[in-house]
């Protein structure tokens, strides 16, 4: 992993609880497979990994040959494991589960904001100093009713519905992978993704990046949704057309949160960093600060499993990443 990931998620509980079950050099750090010490990349049994970790290719494997399983303490690993790693038949686990939390409680958090009409109202508040009325300013406002589209039942996407079993919002959900019965399981309304674009009072994008999801809300589905809807991401920002949202949020038709976009920053003249209906965030939905606590406690747990020869709880499968982040 990088310096700066070790600094943030390896403290000395972290590392303690880690050091109780394997042998473990807490000064040892790899950024680089051809530069570490090659005598101790041939001891490793186990990768503890994270963000910043180099790919596994084949070169590297080489100079691992005790290698049995890596460890992840963030979420995908498709930047890291390559076709070669695979291969090899590493036992492979990410700590994705613990990472989707905070995401889906941001989400649900924007989710309640936008149907409030928080940031608006309060930039209005601002404005004027004084007295307003916010049902003069919107009539709607308010969760009661509201209906809610998911894009993706994905680890996130399933994780949102759960926490918004507590309101009073009915759920659609699109995932071509959901079948009747899982959608009846969670208690959603599964339609194509044309009429969530269009039924919706926010829409919450949680598919994961692939091809076949780029751009996949275009300027066709925008224009489908209610003059008023909000988008919410919080997972990549290429699954948005972000010229075409950007022509939205400037008319005023639509609102926007957007954790995640294409390109990651963007361009400083960019009008999402003023419009009054757009909330901009610079990636921070996922873990941060004491929120890596839990990913370094899961993959802890994780490691004292395969000490124990069990196997592990959020094991990740080559087959599954084509339709996984």
């Amino acid at each position: 992993m990088g310096p700066d990931t070790k600094a943030a998620l390896l403290d000395e509980q972290a590392l303690a609880r880690l050091g109780a079950t394997a042998l473990l050099d807490p000064d040892l750090l790899v950024t680089d497979f051809a530069a570490a010490d090659p005598a101790r990349l041939r001891e490793a049994e186990v990768l503890l990994t994270g963000w910043g970790c180099p790919p596994l290719t084949e070169e590297a494997l080489g100079l691992l040959p005790a290698l049995r399983a890596v460890v992840h303490t963030a979420g995908s690993v498709k930047g890291m494991m390559t076709e070669a790693a695979w291969r090899r038949g590493l036992t492979v686990t990410s700590a994705a589960e613990a990472n989707a939390r905070p995401v889906a409680e941001f989400t649900v958090a924007a989710i309640v904001f936008a149907n409030k009409r928080v940031l608006t109202t309060a930039r209005a508040y601002r404005e004027v100093r004084t007295q307003l009325d916010p049902l003069t300013l919107y009539p709607g406002i308010g969760n009661y009713g509201r209906t809610v589209g998911i894009i993706g039942a994905s680890r996130i996407g399933r994780r949102v519905i759960e926490l918004l079993r507590s309101y009073d919002v009915h759920v659609l959900v699109h995932d071509p992978y959901l079948d009747g019965d899982e959608a009846r399981a969670l208690g959603v309304e599964p339609v194509d993704l044309d009429e969530l674009m269009g039924r919706s009072d926010v829409v919450s994008v949680h598919a994961p990046q692939t091809p076949e999801t780029r751009h996949l809300v275009d300027a066709r589905r925008l224009a489908l949704m209610r003059d008023g809807a909000t988008l919410v991401n919080t997972a990549r920002g290429t699954l948005v057309d972000t010229e075409a949202l950007t022509v939205e949020l400037v008319s005023g038709r639509l609102h926007a949160v957007l954790d995640v976009t294409h390109p990651d920053v963007l361009p400083a003249g960019s009008p999402l960093y003023d419009l009054p209906n757009v909330l901009l965030t610079p990636h921070i939905a996922g873990s941060l600060g004491n929120e890596l606590g839990r990913l370094a406690a899961c993959a802890a747990e994780e490691l004292e499993r395969y000490a124990r020869g069990l196997p592990f709880v959020y094991a990740v499968h080559p087959a599954s990443l084509a339709r996984s982040a």
